[in-house]
């Protein structure tokens, strides 16, 4: 595809994965140390709604994290030139800009008006290379992405002056997050999981994709648009037959075999968040275990913590022609988004100072990765005689 063209040389600029990774993951783990730090500190009443907290950590972080991966996996998907240079920092500034903006309630309709932009931008630029490159296998992602970016500025009151617009659009979004976390998740677990055994000699590889599968995903699609639309306890049922079929997919791609590479383990522990937190969310729903709010961390800081780390590891590893493998403070990363999830399922027995807990120890872990990988996504790609 050529030489990566950026301004000034800037590597920064040379792949959509290195700006919106490192803006994500300092986003991220400010916001939720903020958050962490509203008990005990005087701020406007805005700010300390948990209503900001949620739209930000999705829509924000999340958001961004999304924007880093399509953006460098649609060209893969497509074999069309990736964004890079100046259209990739115009694509970059308008979501920075908006996560400026929105810790101050009196610049609100400006910043609703900058994050419409900017999902605008990149929704139409995905549509138009999905469709250039005729990489209709890819649709129903490209859906999904389009939910989630018209969900966005509707989470804002300051937008549709409606608080129960509001409330509608930050499940409709995190429900199209957890159903694309199911799609993507469960094409790269399997796919990097037989790449690593297969380099190792095993035989015995990860299934491929079935009737198993599809049910999975079917069940999937159909217990989170339940719980869109029915009475809560009605959708917990169908959450406790997703989360089954979730293990049972999950048990058939060989994780066991991986203890020896986190980089590629941490991918199973990520879908196995799914599978668990789906039990849990479902029994929650059905007045069973823990409160539904407590079992939703499970999907959230456990599922979608853990697998947006995972897939940022390995492609600012991957993408910028670093060796796959995961040092010492990558599975620091690993171990402190783990440890966060269970804190926060603990919060029923340890109170407020297990909340507390699991939002330094979340936000630590994308802080830690913004500190590791800052210096590999600042870099230029290193040329293949230099890989080890």
């Amino acid at each position: 595809m050529g030489r990566p063209a950026a301004i000034g040389g800037a590597p920064l600029l040379a792949n959509g994965f290195r700006p919106f990774f490192l803006g994500a993951a300092l986003w991220l783990g400010a916001a939720s140390w903020f958050w962490a730090a509203a008990p005990l500190a005087p701020m406007p009443e805005e700010l300390a709604d948990p209503r900001w907290h949620a739209r930000e950590l999705l829509f924000g972080g999340i958001g961004g994290i999304l924007a880093g991966f399509l953006l460098t996996a649609v060209p893969n998907w497509t074999r069309r030139l990736p964004v890079r240079g100046r259209p990739l920092l115009a694509l970059f500034l308008p979501w920075a800009l908006a996560r400026l903006l929105a810790p101050f309630p009196a610049v609100a309709p400006l910043a609703v008006l900058v994050e419409i932009g900017f999902y605008a931008a990149l929704a139409g630029l995905l549509w138009r290379e999905i469709i250039a490159g005729r990489n209709w296998r890819n649709l129903p992602v490209l859906v999904l992405v389009t939910l989630f970016a018209l969900a966005a500025p509707l989470s804002r009151p300051q937008w549709t002056e409606s608080p129960a617009t509001g409330e509608a659009a930050l499940p409709i979004g995190l429900a199209s997050i957890l159903l694309l976390l199911a799609l993507i998740g469960g094409r790269i677990t399997p796919s990097f999981t037989r790449n690593w055994l297969a380099k190792r000699g095993e035989r015995a590889l990860p299934a491929p994709f079935g009737a198993l599968d599809r049910a999975a995903l079917a069940a999937w699609a159909v217990a989170l648009a339940g719980w869109l639309v029915l009475p809560q306890q009605a959708s917990g049922p169908m959450f406790l037959v997703a989360g089954t079929l979730h293990l049972l997919r999950l048990a058939r791609w060989r994780g066991h075999r991986t203890l020896g590479e986190p980089l590629v383990l941490v991918l199973h522990l990520g879908y196995l968040w799914l599978g668990l937190g789906a039990l849990l969310f479902g029994a929650a729903l059905w007045g069973l275990g823990w409160d539904a709010a407590t079992a939703l961390h499970a999907l959230t800081m456990g599922a979608i913590g853990t697998m947006t780390l995972a897939v940022m590891t390995r492609a600012a590893l991957g993408h910028s022609g670093r060796p796959l493998r995961a040092d010492g403070w990558t599975v620091m990363i690993y171990a402190l988004v783990t440890i966060a999830t269970l804190a926060r399922l603990a919060v029923p027995w340890w109170g407020e100072e297990a909340r507390l807990t699991a939002a330094l120890l979340w936000g630590g872990a994308y802080l830690l990765f913004a500190l590791r990988y800052l210096p590999i996504l600042a870099s230029p790609r290193l040329p293949a005689s230099t890989r080890r």
